[in-house]
């Protein structure tokens, strides 16, 4: 079920995307070939009496297309068809170029408003409280002999409770530890799952306390608060561009240094982790949590497809809108056989990232 939700969310992105270019193009009065969702063989289709547009259902739901008469026509054929996508002024190309990636914008834009409208928007409480966590377990030391991991939350020492909303309750109890006192007796969170472990402090002389080997830090605690009609709109822009700016920082990390290039991931990984976090969620904070999870993955994944494809790589809008920008300046357009070309080299060296993406998605899978 979780995997359909996750193949259900890239549809609706892609046919998001697309709808951008239909409905740019029927407000330009620029015919629409075909209108398809999924790729691969048709299974369901019908044609616009009006317009002569095929709509099309097809095999493979992660993707689709809006396709236009003579484009990327390598060939020629279609120069002299009325209908041909190149005999339009470029304005009027860049407008329908531009709205698939603005139409990702705007989903994403009003998913978040829709999402903080219902959920409200989480806020530091007014009382400064926190919730102590392990930051880091030290390579040696009890804590680490104890089998104690970063990330994991010390609720109660000896039966003694220590989320009271201070850190030094937790600090305290270490450090007044003393040998008659015999082990302390934790109970640990670690991701949804209580784990009780026993752990015998050690005397550190330079800090001339008690100590278990670990640096603790805290959760500061929140609330969820209505955000109003008004201020909904606001933590909703604010949600989008935070997130479109992770995006860019994560892309110029990504090309300049190379960093998180193990974590990209093809359609195959994207459905796999949409399907286990919505799943975790429900698992966790029940459905609607992982209703929730799954409107912010939508809104994070809407914006990163509207980014990724304003790129100027051949092949996606961002290196038509280049060769749109070029015919501005030069006043007339490049070649459309010399430009197709392009473009379809460009699809090619997409699709095959796509299959090593795939591939290499099937083996984690497999791991």
């Amino acid at each position: 079920m979780y995997i359909i939700l996750a193949i259900l969310l890239l549809a609706i992105l892609i046919v998001a995307h697309e709808f951008g270019h239909f409905m740019a193009a029927r407000l330009m009065k620029i015919d629409v070939r075909e209108f398809s969702v999924g790729f691969g063989p048709k299974l369901a289709g019908w044609k616009s009496r009006k317009y002569e547009t095929t709509f099309a259902i097809r095999a493979i739901p992660m993707g689709g297309y809006c396709s236009f008469y003579g484009e990327d026509d390598a060939t020629g054929e279609s120069k002299d068809d009325p209908r041909n996508f190149a005999k339009h002024s470029v304005w009027k190309r860049m407008f329908v170029i531009l709205m698939g990636p603005v139409m990702n914008f705007i989903l994403a834009f009003l998913a978040a408003i829709v999402l903080i409208w219902c959920a409200g928007v989480t806020v530091p409480t007014e009382k400064e409280e926190y919730d102590p966590f392990i930051q880091e377990v030290l390579a040696s030391g009890p804590a680490h002999d104890a089998g104690l991991k970063a990330g994991d939350q010390v609720i109660e020492i000896n039966g003694r409770q220590m989320l009271d909303g201070t850190m030094d309750t937790l600090l305290n109890t270490i450090a007044g530890w003393k040998e008659e006192d015999g082990p302390l007796e934790m109970t640990i969170l670690r991701g949804g799952e209580t784990i009780r472990t026993s752990v015998t402090p050690a005397w550190n002389e330079e800090a001339q306390k008690m100590q278990i080997g670990v640096f603790i830090n805290g959760y500061r605690r929140t609330e969820t608060i209505s955000a109003g009609f008004f201020g909904g709109i606001r933590e909703a822009w604010n949600m989008c561009t935070n997130a479109g700016g992770a995006i860019l920082r994560a892309l110029k990390n990504l090309v300049t240094k190379g960093e998180g290039l193990e974590d990209t991931a093809g359609p195959v990984g994207i459905v796999s982790v949409i399907s286990s976090e919505v799943a975790g969620q429900v698992q966790q904070g029940g459905v609607g949590a992982g209703i929730s999870t799954f409107v912010q993955l939508l809104i994070l994944i809407s914006i990163n497809l509207g980014l990724m494809n304003l790129l100027p790589i051949p092949g996606l809008d961002g290196s038509r809108l280049i060769f749109g920008i070029i015919e501005v300046i030069r006043g007339k357009p490049v070649p459309p056989q010399k430009e197709a070309m392009v473009h379809l080299v460009g699809m090619g060296l997409l699709l095959a990232l796509m299959v090593f993406f795939t591939f290499r998605d099937v083996m984690r899978l497999f791991q």
